[in-house]
């Protein structure tokens, strides 16, 4: 459809003036309000103003100006319908064939934590996205743009063809669909969370909106497509916000892992911690003095699994770390900054991913939520925020705790919490010995935890992330020198399983939490 008139209404000004350019050299006639009027006629682009179109002044703050038959009418009507036709002669409506709108910064606007409610709300576009959405239906005759991106493809399109071909105005027209949904769930997002009642209220009608940050080269094989999207008004750490200093683009199962392993070193602040993750779960992890030591320690834990893993540190990489960091093959590190000692070392592995996040630092990973499709719908959690509370564990058997095992017991419930159920993990002074993740039955995962344990379990501390059904793994236990068990309440034969660690002398602590984590 060849193009006469354009209303073009934009928040976001970039490209304006060389399209408006274009257009006026094109002979297509511009109708624009009030900011994007100015820009343009300051340009000294030729501009009919939609008060001039309408014969009906915009009031109201510039609430009321594009909500009129006149413009709707211009957009929306059938070029080829007679009733149409006949309507628009009667009531002196013009076509407009193309429509280029952006919409007011709601989200740059709501993501000021200290935006005024008032403000919000006047920076909700009602007239924009009723345009978008005119335009979007009527794409056989109208073309709608809303990403100035696109405005090169536009001017190509008419400056070649002297129109829009249809197959791209539909393809404007889904963007555009999409481009109000998102706009219309940020609102309704940033609304339920200021009236407490966000996400995880599960309200009857539920929109998730996100922007895309990347496409990726694949999934989690060679096979599959990936990419990765950003919540619009995401405030917590998180690894988007992560600022890459060297390496090569991150795979999907970079970003699940370095996402883990975040989580992880979130709950570690006391002191300089290190946490090596593989496949989404914990390999080893460790707290000390310095970091140096704590990395150190981390490694030896699990030398085999950390090779091709991802390393996350509380602490600046300073230049000793750096030098053991450098020693083995890792993927990806994740710390809050580097040396520029630590990163001149680190520069000779070009494919090493470093990730600087300061947020590791300052806060603990926020309250959110968790979604998991499923053929025909998702699941929807929070996710798991629970904090250690030894004051409220029960000590159920054997001989009280000392401080030096509830420090480890403290340290094994808070990283078993990040394992993949069945979960069992073994502490012994600040430094996981053994993980046992993923296994269909608890006795096995112990099994697991204790074997990689070896000597080492001897006094040490094992935490699991739900309560053991039988005293089958109270024996395991007990055979490799367990000390102390911290795990869940609720057992069905839990009377069986306390006795089994009175009799074998293990201290049991019992939780009013569990860890599941699939």
């Amino acid at each position: 459809m060849s193009i006469r008139r354009a209303l073009i209404s934009v928040s976001d000004k970039k490209g304006l003036v060389e399209l408006g350019q274009f257009l006026v050299d094109q002979g297509i006639e511009i109708v624009s309000t009030g900011g994007t009027a100015r820009n343009l006629k300051s340009a000294g682009i030729s501009v009919k103003s939609v008060d001039q179109l309408t014969g009906f002044p915009e009031m109201m703050d510039g609430r009321l100006k594009t909500l009129h038959p006149k413009v709707h009418g211009g957009i929306l009507n059938r070029r080829d319908n007679p009733d149409d036709r006949e309507a628009m002669g009667l009531q002196g409506i013009v076509n407009i064939d193309l429509v280029v709108v952006n919409l007011y910064p709601f989200v740059n606007t709501v993501r000021d934590p200290d935006v005024l409610w008032a403000d919000a709300i006047e920076n909700i576009d009602i007239g924009g996205p009723a345009m978008v959405r005119s335009a979007a239906k009527n794409h056989r005759y109208v073309t709608v743009v809303v990403d100035p991106e696109d405005y090169p493809l536009l001017i190509e399109q008419i400056r070649d063809k002297g129109e829009v071909e249809t197959k791209l105005r539909r393809e404007f027209a889904l963007k555009a669909f999409r481009h109000t949904a998102s706009y219309d769930t940020a609102i309704a997002q940033w609304m339920g969370e200021e009236l407490k009642q966000g996400v995880l209220t599960f309200p009857a009608e539920l929109s998730i909106s996100g922007r895309l940050k990347q496409e990726l080269r694949y999934g989690e094989n060679p096979h599959q497509k990936a990419a990765l999207y950003e919540f619009p008004l995401s405030k917590g750490p998180s690894i988007l916000k992560a600022k890459q200093l060297q390496g090569k683009e991150l795979s999907y199962n970079n970003i699940n892992d370095a996402n883990a392993a975040l989580a992880m070193i979130m709950d570690f602040t006391a002191k300089p911690a290190a946490i090596a993750v593989k496949h989404a779960n914990p390999c080893g992890a460790a707290y000390a003095d310095t970091l140096e030591k704590a990395f150190e320690l981390c490694r030896d834990a699990d030398p085999v699994s950390i090779f091709g893993g991802i390393v996350a540190l509380n602490r600046e990489v300073d230049e000793d770390t750096a030098e053991q960091l450098a020693e083995i093959f890792l993927e990806v590190i994740i710390a809050p900054s580097f040396s520029q000692e630590a990163l001149e070392i680190l520069e000779d592995k070009q494919n090493l991913r470093l990730l600087a996040l300061p947020a590791i630092r300052r806060q603990k990973a926020k309250d959110g939520f968790e979604i998991k499709t499923i053929d025909g719908g998702f699941l929807i959690q929070s996710v798991d925020a629970l904090e250690v509370k030894k004051d409220e564990w029960e000590h159920v058997a054997g001989p009280r705790p000392r401080d030096k095992e509830l420090m480890d017991a403290e340290f094994a419930w808070t990283l078993v919490k990040h394992v993949k159920s069945n979960a069992i993990v073994v502490v012994k002074d600040g430094v996981s010995l053994g993980i046992g993740a993923g296994q269909m039955n608890r006795v096995e995962a112990t099994r697991i935890a204790l074997e990689q344990a070896g000597y080492k379990a001897r006094r040490a501390v094992l935490a699991s992330d739900a309560f053991f059904p039988f005293a089958d793994s109270i024996e395991e236990a007990d055979d490799a020198g367990i000390s102390l068990i911290v795990q869940p309440k609720g057992a069905l034969k839990q009377d069986e399983v306390v006795e089994a660690a009175e009799d074998a002398n293990i201290t049991m602590l019992l939780t009013n939490q569990r860890h599941f984590k699939h």
